[in-house]
């Protein structure tokens, strides 16, 4: 069942590629290539990649326990 959450309560979904540069000090082609590896969900818009924030934020916080590296 959807649930439905009101426009005022819904933060930010998504990261820019940009915004995973700075959270991870990576460089612009790395990020690239990290978003395009399928190790979490990117939605693209035209040109532009969206990172999904709640796949991210998952994907980073387990990047230990899957000996998964940058």
């Amino acid at each position: 069942m959807e649930q439905i959450v009101p426009k005022n309560t819904v933060g930010k979904r998504t990261y820019s590629v940009d915004e995973i540069r700075a959270i991870l000090n990576i460089s612009r082609r790395k990020a690239y290539e990290l978003c395009n590896s399928g190790s979490f969900k990117i939605v693209r818009v035209g040109r532009t990649i969206r990172v999904s924030k709640l796949s991210f934020d998952e994907w980073l916080d387990n990047i230990d326990n899957n000996n998964g590296g940058i």
